[in-house]
């Protein structure tokens, strides 16, 4: 039998030929932490006894879950990570930057073929640039600091076809929340998940991210497409580094293989307190929302405020209704305020946060009261998820969230589009 994605960049990394089920020991092109997270990091890698990181090039500390800081001990924290990337020269994405998510592959530190390893656990969005990428504990990637190395045991792998015509008013979000919703949060558990199909040749790269952010919320260890032209064109400018596109054996030896039809899907929503618990929007209208917050490392994207702009714009939130917008770049932050988007959500009622996490983690910005509920482009709903676990947090793409600010309940975009 062939070769999948994950065996082939495992079996590169490792200097051998391995199987599902093999372990290998494998050198890491990238790690990095975030503020969260790199705490643990530095002081489980000073207890190895290193003085110096394997490789400052390929270690990188992003602010981004707590930002500005809060508090008096989340601010000496990032004083501490601070200190560290100056020590070792090692390169630091401070307040204000973005997301982790975003900001490291933008700055094209992720190539295709690429074995990456991150002290988050959304760390699989790099799937999207056709890197072996998963999250890892901070102890874990504390090793690969020092050694530049890590052990895995090489995944088994399932192919996700999605076929059919996107029909209007659905996004990526919405496929990928139908995807989790068929599977279940734990269906693809230690399994690197392939993403094909026509479908997913027609998406640009925002939602191919968006997909990938979410593998993680079906178990997957990782979440891989192929590099394909739309792939190398958002890379060129963005590096200079040259690389290999990695892509699966015809003969490759599936776990599983999965076609979902979307041409019929309406928009997904899911509902508290679990990610796969996944409605159709006709479910789930004219429930009553407090809150909107759109950004994160799932839909913070410039084409997720686009899209959501383009429903707001001349409008207004509904009044009650909070609207929280955090881009998840400042990169992304400028091209939005240069083509008038922010003004577009300023406009209608909403308030604009530094790029980062913002209210997603609950650490500090837009934590929502007792007994409110929320409407999020984030990946994840549990109880607590945005801080306070009174609250009851529904997941939809960047559209639905824009059509139900409107209303102040949840609905349906598509009434909207022209």
């Amino acid at each position: 039998m062939g070769y999948t994605i994950a065996e082939k960049i495992l079996s590169q990394h490792s200097r051998k030929k391995v199987k599902a089920g093999d372990t290998a020991l494998c050198d890491i092109d990238f790690c990095f932490g975030q503020d969260g997270t790199s705490e643990l990091v530095i002081d489980s890698f000073l207890g190895l006894g290193k003085k110096r990181v394997f490789d400052k090039e390929k270690f990188c500390i992003v602010i981004d879950h707590s930002t500005p800081s809060p508090r008096e001990a989340i601010s000496n924290i990032h004083q501490k990570l601070r200190k560290f990337t100056q020590k070792q020269g090692t390169l630091l994405f401070d307040v204000g930057c973005g997301v982790c998510h975003q900001v490291i592959p933008q700055a094209g530190l992720i190539l295709p073929g690429n074995l990456v390893v991150g002290a988050d656990s959304h760390t699989c969005t790099y799937g999207a640039l056709n890197a072996f990428a998963c999250g890892l504990g901070s102890t874990d990637v504390a090793v690969a600091l020092a050694s530049g190395k890590n052990w895995f045991r090489v995944p088994e792998t399932i192919k996700l076809i999605v076929k059919g015509k996107l029909p209007k008013g659905v996004t990526a979000k919405d496929i990928i929340l139908y995807i989790i919703g068929q599977l279940g949060a734990n269906g693809c558990t230690y399994m690197a998940v392939e993403f094909t199909g026509c479908v997913i040749d027609k998406l640009g790269m925002d939602g191919r991210f968006t997909i990938s952010n979410m593998g993680v919320e079906m178990g997957a260890k990782c979440a891989l497409f192929c590099a394909d032209e739309k792939t190398l064109n958002w890379l060129k400018g963005r590096t200079i580094k040259k690389f290999k596109s990695v892509f699966a054996d015809k003969n490759a030896d599936y776990k599983e293989i999965k076609e979902f039809d979307i041409s019929k899907l309406s928009p997904q929503v899911a509902s508290p307190h679990s990610v796969d618990n996944v409605n159709n929007i006709d479910e789930v209208l004219g429930t009553k929302i407090d809150v909107a917050f759109l950004g994160t490392c799932t839909n913070g994207r410039l084409d997720d405020l686009k899209a959501a702009a383009k429903i707001l714009r001349g409008r207004h939130v509904k009044k009650g209704v909070r609207l929280v917008v955090a881009p998840a770049s400042k990169e992304i932050y400028l091209e939005a305020a240069r083509l008038k988007i922010l003004e577009v959500f300023l406009g209608a009622g909403g308030v604009i946060l530094p790029p980062g996490c913002g209210p997603c983690v609950g650490t500090h910005a837009g934590v929502p009261a007792d007994n409110e509920v929320v409407i999020s482009s984030a990946n994840r709903n549990f109880k607590g998820r945005m801080g306070n676990p009174r609250a009851s947090i529904f997941l939809a793409s960047p559209l639905t969230l824009a059509a139900s600010a409107i209303e102040g309940k949840i609905a349906d975009a598509r009434k909207y589009s022209k």
